[in-house]
């Protein structure tokens, strides 16, 4: 009894986290980046103020071999397994020597 006890319970918590809901990132809005950057003039702080800290840092190298501090923001949620229709946002953010922005990639799922 004790056994089937335990499998009915390990069971029934395998199906729940299957249908879970899985949030990844901390959600930002990148209407407010878009419209208030000047690019060469918005800087680091400037961001950091507008969409809080990137979820992640590092560096870009371009191909003429500048180099760029490179900051990403995502956002992701949807249901498990099938995470077809999840919703995806990611803005990547590239600063200049002088900590200023100098361009950005924004890509959102189409939901």
């Amino acid at each position: 009894m004790n056994i089937s006890r335990i499998t009915v319970i390990i069971l029934s918590a395998l199906l729940l986290s299957a249908c879970a809901s899985v949030k990844v990132g901390r959600d930002f809005d990148v209407g407010v980046f878009t419209a208030k950057f000047e690019r060469g003039v918005t800087t680091q702080s400037q961001v950091r103020t507008w969409l809080g800290e990137p979820a992640s840092v590092g560096i870009s190298m371009a191909s003429d071999g500048k180099r760029y501090d490179e900051w990403d923001y995502y956002y992701a949620e949807g249901e498990l397994p099938d995470m077809r229709k999840a919703k995806v946002k990611i803005l990547q953010i590239k600063f200049d020597k002088q900590g200023k922005v100098s361009s950005y990639n924004w890509t959102a799922s189409r939901q």
